[in-house]
């Protein structure tokens, strides 16, 4: 066992520059969700390169795909994720080209290691576009779902300002709330119009009154997209655009239909007509699998790295929200943190979209394929893991604490 995870290391060492050089061209070259052609050509390539079979467009998502390698007879179906979608005007301010260009390495070298050494598993590799929720419709691993669902784990990774392990993350809706009211002119005849921004900032000031009662943890954020065009004409359409995020995913729902009231209250008490539209999929919290993350907590170790003790991992308080929520609802799943910038560098920001391309980024880029494909091996080797890991996500899904 040990000699096997010697030889992986030994072969990330060999990848490194190759990966580097694939993680750095992703990082030059940004691409909004969905449109991430160059980013998704390039990952997927490579993993033909390296042998596997690479299905592309999956799930009717151009930039999708899902790369297999089978080694041996039957055996786990071990899942690696990649994203690779940017940020606007930040580019990879979220280091998605770290995380695409891990998956990738991590399949190869277990993939490969697998095959040399007679292991039996599958390794699979998934291509998962529009991440972030700064295009409408995102959320690629939802759409994926019922193909991630195949894989008896799921593991990624995700830079970050420190080691760590994903403990949790908010679930999310996303939408817009349109207000269509009526012109006229501001100073002549304003009796003769209906406000639509009115509207909308009256639904802002009810979401305000609306905080205090919320369950701890429950944000909701908003911006007004559009609030009119001329301050001497009475809006006729305003338009803002908002995420509420909740702990539980079924609490959610249930803060969602409470901001749909403060817009129909908006509604009433201007006369403007409002429309609620959803913008992206529905992300689901994350449900964390402790027997995945001891496991991850013994590679830290084995490659030298001081880990987080478990204390620390489930003390974390500070998260957004990822469709990888959403997977790990239904399979056993595992992100691994890696550090790319100094503590407390804000990700989605200039300094963490310069981390993902530099000396540090290439640091958390090596040391996240050598844990992801580590704790790959791990599961292969003892496939008991994956059975606790299971059975651990559906009495976690039950309600029962672990």
């Amino acid at each position: 066992m040990l000699d096997l995870k010697g030889k992986l290391l030994r072969l990330v060492d060999e990848l490194s520059s190759e990966m580097i050089k694939l993680s750095d061209s992703i990082h030059a070259n940004p691409e909004l969700g969905f449109k991430e052609y160059f980013a998704s050509k390039l990952l997927s390539s490579k993993l033909e390169d390296y042998g596997f079979n690479v299905e592309r467009g999956v799930a009717g998502l151009e930039t999708s795909f899902v790369a297999r390698r089978i080694c041996g007879s039957g055996g786990p179906k071990i899942a690696f994720l990649a994203e690779y979608d940017a940020l606007p005007s930040l580019g990879h301010a979220c280091g998605h080209n770290i995380i695409g260009t891990a998956a990738v390495g991590a399949g190869i070298a277990l993939s490969t290691i697998a095959i040399e050494a007679g292991l039996n598993c599958e390794v699979m590799v998934f291509g998962t576009p529009a991440e972030e929720g700064a295009v409408d419709n995102a959320g690629g691993k939802v759409l994926m779902i019922d193909e991630i669902s195949k894989a008896d784990v799921a593991l990624m990774i995700h830079p970050s300002d420190k080691d760590s392990l994903r403990y949790k993350s908010l679930a999310r809706e996303a939408f817009k709330i349109e207000f269509f009211g009526k012109a006229a002119h501001a100073a002549a005849a304003p009796h003769k119009g209906i406000n639509a921004l009115e509207a909308l900032i009256l639904t802002f000031v009810s979401i305000n009154a609306l905080r205090q009662h919320l369950v701890k943890g429950t944000l909701i954020h908003g911006i007004i997209e559009h609030g009119g065009v001329s301050p001497n004409i009475i809006p006729d359409y305003s338009c803002g655009r908002f995420y509420v995020r909740a702990e539980d995913i079924n609490y959610l729902m249930e803060v969602v239909e409470k901001v749909k009231k403060c817009a129909e209250g908006a509604s009433l008490q201007t006369g403007a007509k409002y429309k609620f539209t959803k913008t992206a999929n529905t992300y689901a919290n994350f449900i964390p699998n402790l027997t995945l993350i001891k496991v991850a907590i013994e590679n830290f170790k084995y490659v030298g790295v001081k880990p987080p003790s478990l204390e620390e991992i489930m003390q974390v308080e500070d998260v957004g929200s990822t469709d990888f929520g959403n997977v790990s609802q239904v399979v056993p799943s595992l992100e691994i943190n890696v550090a790319i910038v100094p503590r407390g560098t804000p990700g989605h920001s200039v300094e963490f979209a310069k981390a993902a391309g530099s000396e540090g980024g290439h640091r958390g880029l090596i040391l996240g394929i050598k844990l992801l494909a580590l704790t790959g091996l791990d599961l292969v080797i003892n496939q008991n893991l994956i059975d606790e890991a299971k059975s651990e996500l559906k009495t976690r899904k039950l309600g029962v604490k672990v």
